[in-house]
């Protein structure tokens, strides 16, 4: 059987009022014995929040964004401590966002997942290629400097304790997506760089796909050999259809 992963990242969205009926839904909708793990990752402030609505369902909560700080004069940042905390259990890292919009580099996001990993939180580490690398044929030499940053600084052993994310960045937000194959040939490649220094750990590596995933096409994702579930962004925010992802990961077991 294997082990899948379907990750809601809200991104920044949602209200007291919102979130309280968006995870009563999600709750209501699991069913008891689903194969695939759910994991949702709300805004800083509904944290303590959306960990109490969710206790006992078996879905765990995580940030969107770790510091690699731990502690200190930085205002504004949240450190690893504070997420486990709060009860958190995954943090997102290297976004493609935050990689783009806020200039992380992968030496910072390499930083942060050591402080995630530090203090026992499963980091959903980030990686993925723009529009212009894909078309220049950079797709995997990208991919192959973000997760090498983090392997020279944490070493592939951290990896049976993580979950790699790939973003094709040109497919987030914009209703486009890579093919099932098109996917799987990236997943591979990631395993692939992993078995390199440690096939033990590459076989057992969540790899989820994060590019505008939908109820309507995650079966077919989800049904290649290197896809393990799925980081969700805008669907996360619709109970009906982050039940439907979820419901289609545990159809492929």
């Amino acid at each position: 059987m294997r082990n899948f992963l379907v990750a809601g990242n809200w991104k920044m969205n949602g209200s007291r009022a919102a979130n309280a009926e968006l995870l009563g839904a999600i709750r209501a909708g699991v069913e008891v014995g689903s194969s695939a793990k759910m994991l949702v990752c709300p805004p800083f402030p509904y944290l303590t929040e959306t960990v109490a609505a969710l206790t006992g369902s078996g879905i765990a909560v995580g940030g969107q964004n770790v510091s690699e700080h731990e502690s200190g004069a930085f205002t504004g940042e949240v450190s690893a401590a504070m997420l486990q905390d709060v009860g958190c259990s995954h943090v997102i890292v290297g976004h493609s966002e935050r990689r783009a919009l806020l200039g992380e580099t992968s030496e910072t996001v390499a930083a942060k997942y050591v402080a995630a990993i530090s203090q026992g939180l499963t980091p959903v580490l980030c990686v993925g290629e723009t529009l212009q690398d894909r078309e220049a044929g950079r797709t995997n030499a990208v991919i192959d400097a973000q997760l090498n940053a983090v392997l020279e600084l944490a070493g592939v052993s951290t990896f049976a304790g993580a979950v790699v994310a790939y973003e094709p960045v040109w497919a987030i937000g914009t209703g486009e997506t890579a093919s099932p194959q098109q996917a799987q040939e990236v997943h591979a490649h990631i395993r692939g760089l992993i078995a390199a220094q440690d096939a033990g750990v590459a076989e057992r590596l969540q790899i989820l796909y994060g590019g505008s995933v939908k109820g309507d096409n995650a079966a077919g994702l989800f049904a290649m050999p290197d896809i393990d579930g799925g980081l969700i962004g805008g669907a996360s925010l619709k109970p009906a259809d982050f039940l439907a992802i979820a419901e289609a990961a545990s159809a492929c077991n």
